[in-house]
């Protein structure tokens, strides 16, 4: 698309794809699948905040000119954001440079969020910086409303806090080049387990993909001696939002998203059809979504499924100790998904090296700390990775094992399509029989790269 044109398309990957109630449905500043009941998304109701609006003068050798940001901001829930309000207060009255953000919070509003804040944009709005969703990123690139942030952060002090990975996915989802995304905080697809399972099944935590196909086949048994399977050896989600943990097979293989045709991306779907046809997966599978794999993973229906740390205070309430995770395991290919929320600088914005003082406070400073530690979501910071508090955590330290080969599907005019309509369609055919894994990925990469 040309710079300066809102490509219908494009808009509804913004909207569309935030709203197709994926695995990474919602946002880590607290929208996400968290319980097996299905309710995946909440919002908060829209307010204007302004947190320590008093500014601190500046040191010697500093800009002594004060200077306000307008940070716009969502969050789902009144405790997240008074957390953000006081994450704001903090920064304000210890920058010591002058600096006062000013909080201005907005509903998610099942994705309209990012709508909105491209109307105001568009319209001249000053706001100067935003959290942020990467599916957002091609339409305000495409119209110069991001700020290059690659010299910033090159300069940045704690640029090596984050994982080159981290930085790469950020590029990918602009122009392949420049970094317009700051990292901020991400939800990693991992792999949870029931330990007593395990037990009964005789196995131990699979180390690579194919130990993980020995596993899923193992965990599979009839308990009772009835004749009939009682555990299944994982929970496929073959309906909407399934997508994400089907491409750990696909990678698992050696295959990857950038052509669904090679024969190991085709292997990669094989598996997973073997896995369905030999009866190693709930015969509900093709049908089932997020709350159907967490609620059969959740009774012992299924030994293992794939979700994210949105879902892990429930299961632990739940099962205790008879829960716990594991990084997807490598093959010849290794990528779990990875679901985000940054932060962005607007072109527009008059006092850049604020506004990135205030966003790199949230990625590597105390408000990085600060926000993950309170809502439950993954630190992109190293240093706040390595904190007791994220390391005894098992669903954290899985998460944190999977950042290094996180990725995310193509954010393409033509993924939300795909997304929620040809790719659960056309993989349940492929798992009934109705078409060959061959002719399957054929179809899904036609449909993504037409």
């Amino acid at each position: 698309m040309k710079k300066g044109v809102i490509g219908k398309k494009t808009m509804a990957v913004v909207l569309a794809v935030l709203m197709a109630g994926g695995t990474m449905a919602g946002c880590s500043s607290g929208s996400k699948e968290a319980t097996a009941t299905g309710t995946e998304t909440t919002t908060a109701g829209a307010q204007t905040t302004a947190a320590g609006t008093q500014t601190t003068p500046a040191k010697e050798g500093q800009a002594s000119k004060p200077c306000t940001i307008k940070f716009r901001y969502w969050a789902d829930n009144t405790d997240y954001s008074q957390l953000m309000q006081d994450i704001i207060k903090k920064f304000n009255d210890e920058n010591g440079k002058g600096i006062t953000v000013v909080g201005e919070e907005s509903p998610w509003d099942g994705g309209a969020y990012s709508e909105n804040l491209f109307n105001a944009k568009m319209g001249g709005g000053d706001i100067d910086c935003a959290t942020w969703k990467l599916t957002s990123t091609p339409l305000f690139v495409n119209n110069d409303l991001l700020a290059d942030l690659t010299p910033m952060i090159d300069a940045w002090d704690k640029k090596d806090e984050i994982d080159d990975n981290i930085y790469d996915i950020m590029k990918k989802a602009g122009d392949m080049e420049r970094i317009h995304v700051m990292p901020w905080n991400i939800q990693v697809l991992y792999v949870y387990y029931r330990p007593s399972i395990f037990k009964q099944a005789g196995i131990e935590v699979p180390k690579t993909y194919e130990e993980f196909l020995q596993a899923i086949e193992k965990c599979t048994m009839d308990t009772n001696g009835d004749g009939k399977t009682d555990v299944y050896g994982f929970g496929m989600r073959g309906a909407k939002g399934g997508q994400e943990p089907w491409g750990s097979f696909v990678y698992g293989r050696g295959g990857s998203f950038e052509d669904l045709t090679t024969p190991e991306a085709v292997q990669g779907m094989q598996d997973f059809i073997d896995i369905y046809k030999k009866g190693y997966v709930p015969p509900t599978a093709t049908s089932d979504g997020f709350s159907e794999i967490i609620a059969n993973f959740q009774s012992g229906l299924t030994a293992m499924t794939i979700h994210h740390t949105g879902s892990s205070k429930d299961m632990e309430k739940l099962l205790g100790d008879d829960v716990s995770a594991f990084a997807f395991p490598a093959g010849k290919g290794q990528w779990t998904s990875m679901g985000d929320t940054e932060t962005v600088i607007f072109e527009s914005c008059e006092n850049k090296e604020a506004a990135f003082e205030w966003v790199s406070y949230l990625a590597a400073g105390e408000g990085q700390k600060m926000w993950c530690e309170g809502t439950g979501n993954v630190p992109v910071s190293k240093s706040v990775q390595e904190t007791d508090f994220f390391q005894n955590n098992r669903f954290m330290k899985a998460s944190i094992d999977g950042q290094k080969f996180a990725g995310i599907i193509p954010i393409l005019d033509t993924t939300t399509e795909w997304i929620s309509t040809l790719w659960p369609n056309t993989v349940s055919q492929a798992l009934t029989g109705g078409i060959s894994a061959e002719e399957c990925m054929k179809t899904l990469q036609a449909g993504l790269y037409q």
